[in-house]
């Protein structure tokens, strides 16, 4: 394991791939009521009146041009409140924007259905879509295939066939290869992986070319869900169709490789894709990462989570849930708090049962500063309603 880790390393400490960097665009100061909107919804906790107080102020800001054109905002609000199980809010907010200019402009409407289909509120999403018509919106393939995603997210698969058969002819529009990814990926998530295939067949009868999308879906549902051996047929086809892999493709390959704990072979294909000119991302070292957690090496699996920020890659939550965990297994209950903290600051949620693990490993060793300080931290920054003890502390 030393030798191939080794020759893991070497892989990320070769010279970067050139990069060109573009001047971040300036822009004008947002109005405060947007700003007051963003801070809220960054800083909100799970309790009905400061939600309540959020969907206030998201209204409020909706006035301003500006803020209707932040579309993350919109889904940051969104998620938050469906997390909190608040659907009647989430109505409240987006009901609201129909009374702006906008909801006549296709995207706008689009960008209001796969919000209700985020939310798993697929009959306010298939309403909004009936209703466009009246609302002066063209429905076009790209409102036809808003309405496919929200079924997938809203897992509303039954009805999926019924509208890929009848919509198209009644609004006049021609399904595009958007509108079969999206097929394919609610016949991946159903786990029919083999009618997911034939997909393709269809896409090839009406002359529609596969993209990357396409066989990426494919890959992830195949390598994972499927066998490694299908997942490398899927590979073929691709390369075989002129679709060029991209991180997406090999993300997808190593998990399967990882997931049968061929650590070798994932050595030779991280190689193999810096060798393409292809720059690992944070999903990339986080299977590198959870791969040595499971061959049990603290030293490989601590090395690669500092990889991510040598290489400047975004952190995401998924990354302190692979690490923290074994942290705690193999006993550095040091650099787990540490980690807590990280994750307390991002204001993302951690289950209590893992920071309980690591506040009595921290007592064990004498740790009681650093114990009672996590114990604190997370009472106030914690998202979650729940009161960590100290093990001197319980009866």
């Amino acid at each position: 394991m030393s030798s191939l880790a080794g020759r893991l390393r070497r892989v990320f400490t070769a010279p970067p791939l050139a990069t060109t960097k573009t001047a971040a665009k300036a822009t004008a100061p947002l109005p405060a009521t947007s700003e007051t909107t963003a801070k809220t919804i960054k800083r909100l906790s799970f309790n009905n009146s400061t939600l309540k107080e959020m969907v206030e102020q998201f209204k409020e800001s909706s006035d301003s041009k500006r803020f209707r054109s932040r579309a993350k905002l919109y889904e940051k609000a969104v998620l938050k409140l469906a997390t909190a199980k608040k659907f009647s809010f989430i109505e409240d907010i987006l009901e609201h924007q129909k009374q702006y200019k906008e909801i006549s402009t296709e995207a706008f409407a689009v960008r209001l259905i796969t919000l209700y289909g985020k939310a798993g509120m697929f009959e306010h999403a298939h309403k909004l879509f009936d209703e466009m018509p009246k609302l002066n919106c063209e429905r076009t393939v790209m409102s036809f295939n808003a309405l496919l995603s929200a079924c997938v997210n809203s897992k509303k698969f039954d009805k999926i066939a019924g509208f890929f058969q009848e919509l198209p002819a009644s609004l006049g529009i021609a399904p595009d290869v958007v509108s079969h990814n999206i097929i394919v990926h609610a016949f991946c998530e159903m786990g029919s992986l083999d009618s997911a295939l034939s997909v393709l067949d269809e896409m090839e009868k009406i002359g529609m070319e596969p993209d990357s999308i396409t066989f990426n879906t494919l890959l992830y549902a195949f390598y994972q869900k499927g066998s490694y051996a299908d997942g490398e047929k899927i590979w073929d086809l691709m390369k075989k169709k002129n679709v060029a892999p991209n991180v997406r493709s090999y993300n997808a390959k190593l998990g399967g490789l990882l997931s049968e704990n061929r650590m070798p072979e994932a050595v030779e294909l991280i190689d193999e894709m810096m060798t393409s000119g292809i720059k690992p991302d944070v999903f990339t070292l986080n299977f590198v990462m959870k791969g040595f957690c499971k061959a049990g090496n603290l030293e490989e699996a601590k090395r690669w989570y500092a990889e991510i920020a040598k290489n400047e890659l975004p952190p995401i939550r998924a990354t302190y849930m692979i690490i923290i965990p074994f942290l705690v297994e193999k006993g550095d209950f040091e650099m787990a708090a540490d980690l807590c903290k990280v994750v307390f600051r991002r204001r993302w949620l951690i289950e209590p049962a893992l920071l309980q693990q690591v506040v009595e490993g921290l007592v064990k060793e004498s740790k009681i500063e650093e114990a009672t300080e996590l114990v604190e931290l997370a009472k106030l920054k914690g998202k979650f309603q729940i009161t960590l003890e100290l093990p001197s502390d319980k009866k």
